[in-house]
């Protein structure tokens, strides 16, 4: 009878995890091979041109974003982080946390046109159309930097009091952003370039990604406590917070079907359905590769881009085990809905 029971339960076992994994019906459909050997952060989809821009190494790759093929790099970017692109100026800016600058790069020949010299640390940067400014968020320097893309030079800074991770805007004059250690989020005006409020993220330790539901008024928080928070936009109020997966990276909203896409290191993106504004509920977990944190989104078809590689263990930096991309193995990987 014991036996009886303990395989009907196995079953039952394997049955949930099916449902868990499959339920958001989506799944790893192509791997995109990149050259190139080195660590890896934000991948980002610029929609205007169909293009991939995969910080890597020294460089971004530059990728067709439905076939893969490489179209380029942008060079000489030492510890790059981040990427955002202005579609009507064809320019692209690239985080270089490595010398504390920002590079400057025609997005059509892809040529480094200037290099802007920041404080230390730059890394997440997005651009903002309404404002029409470039924002570079900084770890260590714990500011945003505001950055005049047509001039292409610093236009004033944004004290935090601490070190910035992601941040967003809603198009209505408010900003925001995850403050790492504070455990915050810091709402800040993008034009004024003032902090208006900076609110505790209740259940929540380390803050990474980052996303909004405009509409809603809803910030949906990555935590690396293994849990995604819903703050209200209006007064900072954690509504829920609903478990993900571990180390999560970056964080995305699909508005039309009201899912929210957490990408984690463990190999895991983290599926949530918006049931009602304030209602959010698990519907599973896409299996990707372990390593795959970063993570972009294709509104339109819906589509997920990732980078991903094979590690292996390397020399220990100050005692602490280190893992690193093995040689040959980075890749983007695309996740599609069946």
């Amino acid at each position: 009878m014991i036996k009886i029971l303990v395989r009907v339960w196995l079953v039952l076992s394997l049955v949930a995890v099916c449902v868990a994994t499959d339920a958001s019906g989506y799944k790893v459909t192509r791997k995109y091979p990149v050259p190139g050997d080195g660590g890896f952060d934000y991948i980002v989809f610029d929609g205007s041109s169909n293009r991939l821009y995969v910080s890597h190494g020294t460089e971004v790759n530059v990728l067709d974003a439905n076939s893969g093929k490489v179209l380029g790099n942008i060079e000489n970017t030492p510890g790059v982080h981040g990427t955002a692109i202005v579609p009507n100026l064809h320019r692209g800016f690239v985080t270089d946390g490595g010398n504390a600058t920002v590079t400057v790069f025609d997005a059509n020949s892809l040529k480094t046109l200037k290099t802007i010299s920041v404080d230390k640390d730059p890394d997440f940067v997005f651009y903002d159309p309404q404002t029409k400014r470039v924002f570079v968020c900084h770890g260590d320097a714990a500011e945003i930097t505001a950055i005049d893309p047509e001039k292409e030079e610093v236009v004033g800074k944004i004290t935090l009091g601490g070190g910035a991770e992601a941040a967003v805007v809603d198009g209505k004059g408010n900003g925001f952003v995850n403050l790492e250690e504070l455990a915050e989020v810091a709402n800040f005006d993008p034009r004024a370039l003032t902090v208006k409020q900076k609110w505790p993220i209740t259940g929540c330790k380390t803050p990474t990604g980052l996303a909004i539901d405009s509409t809603n008024r809803r910030l949906f928080i990555g935590c690396r406590s293994k849990v995604l928070a819903v703050m209200d936009a209006t007064n900072g109020k954690v509504i829920t917070t609903v478990p993900i997966g571990e180390r999560v990276d970056a964080v995305a909203f699909d508005p039309d079907d009201k899912l929210i896409f957490a990408s984690n290191w463990d190999g895991t993106v983290s599926v949530i359905h918006q049931k009602s504004v304030d209602e959010y509920e698990s519907v599973g977990d896409i299996q990707t590769q372990k390593s795959a944190k970063t993570m972009a989104f294709d509104a339109k078809t819906k589509r997920l881009f990732l980078s991903a590689a094979d590690m292996e263990s390397a020399p220990a930096a100050n005692g602490r085990a280190r893992m690193r991309p093995k040689p040959g193995t980075f890749n983007v990987l695309v996740v599609e809905r069946q």
